[in-house]
C-alpha cells in the first residue's frame, strides 16, 4: 500500500486527483481546505509568489444598451498546492474557498481538459 496516495475527492466533475502526496494543510485533496462557491477556468499566468499563482480569468458580458457581449478579463490570485503539476501557461480550473489570504480566496483543482 506504499504506492497509493489517500486523497480527497473535491466535488468538481472532471477534475482528476493528483498522483503526487503533499501535507499542505491548505490542498483541497490532502489536507483540510472545502472548496465552494464559483468554479473558474483561467490561464496560469504567474507563479512568482510562495504557494501563489495569479490566473488570467477571461468572460464575456452581454451590454443591454448596445445588444452585444464585450470581453473582459481578470486576474485572480489563487493558492497552488504543492502536489499539483502546472506550468506557466497552462488552461487550470480553480474553485473558490474560504480567505486565505487578503487577495487569495481561490485554491488551483487542477489541468483544465475539455470533456469529449
Amino acid at each position: 500500500m506504499s504506492g497509493t496516495v489517500k486523497a480527497r475527492n473535491v466535488g468538481v466533475p472532471g477534475v482528476q486527483v493528483p498522483e503526487k502526496a503533499c501535507n499542505d494543510v491548505d490542498c483541497p485533496y490532502h489536507g483540510s481546505l472545502s472548496v465552494r462557491g464559483k468554479i473558474l477556468e483561467g490561464t496560469l499566468i504567474s507563479v512568482k509568489m510562495r504557494k501563489t499563482a495569479t490566473i488570467l480569468h477571461e468572460y464575456t458580458l452581454y451590454v443591454k444598451k448596445y445588444e452585444r457581449y464585450e470581453r473582459r478579463r481578470k486576474k485572480i490570485h489563487a493558492h497552488l498546492p504543492p502536489c499539483l503539476n502546472v506550468n506557466v501557461g497552462d488552461k487550470v480550473i480553480v474553485g473558490e474557498c474560504r480567505p486565505l489570504a487578503k487577495t487569495v480566496s481561490f485554491v488551483v483543482l487542477g489541468k483544465f481538459s475539455p470533456t469529449s
